[in-house]
Formats: structure tokens, sequence, C-alpha cells
């Protein structure tokens, strides 16, 4: 598979490049994450921390993508000038 994401505008990808988890999602992470680390983890809240730091991977690979694509593009352009 191509790591580039070619049926996206320019628009989309900078957008791509640029999101970020929401704000709920980023909150119950960041509260989950303390009760880690505090050994206070119910087995529930233990499979939604791995769901939400699973989420995470996924987005983080998405803006790689996406500013991998911005990237090559750009460059591809500077040079056919």
């Amino acid at each position: 598979m191509s790591e580039l994401l070619i049926d996206l505008s320019f628009d989309e990808l900078a957008a791509l490049a640029e999101s970020v988890l929401s704000r709920k999602s980023q909150t119950q992470l960041d509260e989950l994450l303390t009760k880690k680390s505090e050994n206070k983890l119910s087995n529930e809240q233990t499979d939604t921390l791995n769901r939400l730091l699973a989420e995470v991977d996924e987005l983080n690979i998405i803006k790689a993508r996406a500013r991998y694509t911005l990237n090559t593009f750009y460059n591809n352009h500077r040079s056919a000038r």
C-alpha cells in the first residue's frame, strides 16, 4: 500500500496533518493514565486505555502519512519548476 494519500485535497491533507484527539477522548486518556500511574485501573478502564492508545497510534500514522504526502507534493512541484 502506498504511503501517499493521493485522493485528498491540499486542505484536507493539511487538516489531517494537524488533527488531534477530541477533547473528551484526551481528557479521558489523561485521567486513565493518571490512574494507571497510581495503580488504580479496573479491567474495564485498562481496556478503555488500551483502546484510546490504539486510536492515538492510528491518528499519528494518518498524520504522518498526510505530512509525507504534503512534503512529496511540495518537493515534486518545486522540482518541476
